[in-house]
């Protein structure tokens, strides 16, 4: 297998690591997955919330903070909102138990766990991926207080570290939807693994797995359509190919088995420098939009609520975290791609100013969407370690 693997992100995480993993990306002897619960409370935002620029009528508060590395974000039946992280190794639980839109406890229902990025919620249970393994906490929003150890209900997805924490969520079809990441920045992964560069699903318990979409080289973010009930999500392509390409995807799965590309194609015209002689970009199914390059885009969701103007449902939300291999820095908002039907006619900001151009430096970075019931939109960020809530009041 060749693979040019640059991603020097990566070193500088294992490095930098909870001490519970090693770089090996093994748990070092004798630590073990802890369930104990601890409650703390959120406190006033320190947060310059002024700087980030929203459309008319719209305004952004949080909604959870000090929730360190927050990343994906699920919603319990009770109003317990399930957030993972990544390298804090650990899954909180946010209540707010007064209605006030603002979380006021907040619990750690996971914590020792190999990157903990994904969590989904069905049936009363909480859904959690680490890196190889998936467990399942059974009545969790009945135990906030002291979880009961989780059932392991899968433990063979591959080790490797290197885009291995993974996005998880529940279907229309009631499958459970895992992707499993390139180990790498560019390499043919399939020939060691078919399930490398992939998405795959399966029934709530772990068993009848199967890979349904190939080429894909990182989703962190999907989502269905509401009327149609395809599969849509965003894809982030390689590094090292220079500031502006290739460029990031939004893509729709309209086919089991469909292939997007990677390694041999970005962004639907774009052949790769080192893969790309042996497949044409013709053999793939091309984005419905591509993204900025290296704006990192995660989380997707489409607009199901009554809160925001009507116009607003014919647009995919997505969280782009940001770029971090760039001469100048670009992503670091939530955008909209504007949809007519299943084409893309559009792409813009949506809120932006977590970055600020001048000093490059940003104080948040978006990382998953969620829309409450009143059909307000909660973003994660794992950089200013919060949950913010956006409102429409016209």
């Amino acid at each position: 297998m060749k693979i040019y693997d640059l991603n020097f992100k990566s070193i500088t995480i294992c490095a930098l690591s909870l001490a519970v993993l090693s770089c090996n990306g093994k748990k070092e002897e004798g630590k073990e997955e802890s369930t104990e619960a601890e409650e703390t409370v959120s406190s006033e935002t320190s947060l310059p919330l002024d700087r980030l620029h929203l459309p008319e009528g719209f305004k952004i508060e949080v909604y959870a903070e000090g929730l360190d590395g927050a990343r994906s974000m699920a919603m319990g039946d009770d109003g317990t909102l399930f957030v993972g992280t990544r390298n804090e190794g650990v899954v909180y639980a946010v209540k707010d138990t007064n209605g006030d839109y603002k979380a006021d406890k907040t619990y750690v229902i996971a914590k020792d766990l190999e990157q903990p990025n994904g969590v989904a919620f069905k049936d009363g249970a909480l859904y959690v991926a680490a890196v190889s393994r998936l467990f399942k906490y059974q009545n969790i929003e009945q135990q906030l207080d002291n979880p009961q150890e989780p059932e392991l209900i899968y433990d063979d997805y591959p080790g490797n570290f290197h885009h291995g924490w993974k996005y998880i969520a529940f279907g229309p079809d009631d499958k459970l939807y895992v992707p499993v990441g390139a180990p790498c920045n560019i390499c043919d992964s399939t020939s060691v693994d078919q399930r490398f560069a992939s998405i795959t699903r399966m029934d709530p318990d772990g068993s009848n797995r199967e890979i349904i979409a190939h080429g894909i080289r990182n989703t962190v973010g999907f989502t269905w359509h509401p009327e149609t009930g395809e599969l849509w999500f965003t894809d982030n392509n390689r590094d090292m190919m220079g500031d502006d390409t290739p460029p990031g995807e939004l893509n729709r799965l309209t086919e089991v088995g469909q292939h997007f590309g990677f390694p041999f194609c970005h962004g639907g015209t774009v052949p790769d420098p080192d893969f790309g002689s042996q497949r044409p970009c013709s053999d793939f199914v091309p984005p419905v939009q591509p993204l900025g390059a290296h704006v990192a885009a995660l989380g997707v969701k489409f607009d199901t609520g009554n809160m925001f103007p009507e116009s607003y449902k014919s647009y995919a939300f997505i969280a782009e975290h940001g770029s971090w291999n760039r001469s100048s820095k670009v992503g670091y908002r939530v955008s909209l791609v504007k949809l007519d039907g299943n084409q893309a006619v559009g792409y813009e900001p949506f809120i932006d100013g977590w970055l600020d151009e001048e000093s490059q430096e940003a104080f948040g970075r978006p990382v998953d969407l969620l829309f409450l019931k009143d059909g307000s939109l909660l973003i994660s960020d794992d950089v200013g370690d919060a949950i913010y809530r956006v409102t429409y009041k016209g």
